[in-house]
């Protein structure tokens, strides 16, 4: 008892001071085969290996750089996406993921990213759109990317800092987490927002 008083004790106190590790609700979201629970695994392990689809709920924790991250995977696929409301709205941050190099489905990713935007329980909630597979042929670019998702006027900027954000903060990453490039920035964008 007495213990864990003092360890609370302690913690608040770190906390008030700014040194305790932050923490912090994310959800990996996108369209099936973007690259979700690759991502949640490269980040965790640092390892690659094949999965099967998602298709049940999936938590992991994660401690990247001072901030301790609860991350839920919640699948892709178009029964699945159903639930996605279900797990957003106590949610510190959002990151959605899209296959670049699938250009048959940009619409239908533009679609359930819209709706998440568009979404009030998540109003305020930093979204990190990130581009993935980037190593393959014919990926998009960030530009086209920002473009085919209707995001060229909403970016608030890769450098923003929360009390200069006056809307929702919403950026573009890119990355291959198959070759290990750029798929840490984008948590460190929104942990800049916790």
């Amino acid at each position: 008892m007495f213990v864990s008083w003092m360890y609370s004790w302690i913690n608040d106190i770190l906390t008030y001071l700014g040194l305790a590790q932050k923490k912090g609700k994310l959800v990996f979201l996108g369209l099936d085969n973007a690259g979700k629970t690759s991502l949640l695994y490269r980040l965790r392990d640092d390892k690659m290996s094949a999965h099967v689809p998602t298709h049940l709920p999936t938590s992991e924790e994660l401690s990247l750089g001072g901030v301790r991250f609860l991350t839920y995977d919640l699948g892709g696929h178009e029964q699945v996406r159903r639930v996605w409301r279900e797990y957003t709205p106590a949610v510190d941050g959002i990151v959605f993921i899209i296959d670049v190099a699938c250009h048959a489905r940009m619409e239908e990713a533009r679609v359930e990213l819209q709706a998440l935007m568009t979404d009030e329980n998540v109003a305020h909630v930093p979204i990190a759109v990130v581009g993935n597979k980037i190593d393959k042929a014919g990926a998009l670019s960030e530009e086209q990317l920002k473009w085919s998702m209707g995001l060229q006027h909403q970016c608030t900027g890769k450098d923003t800092q929360p009390q200069d954000c006056p809307s929702r903060p919403v950026e573009v990453f890119m990355c291959s987490v198959l070759q290990r490039q750029g798929y840490g920035a984008p948590l460190k964008w929104i942990a800049s927002f916790l």
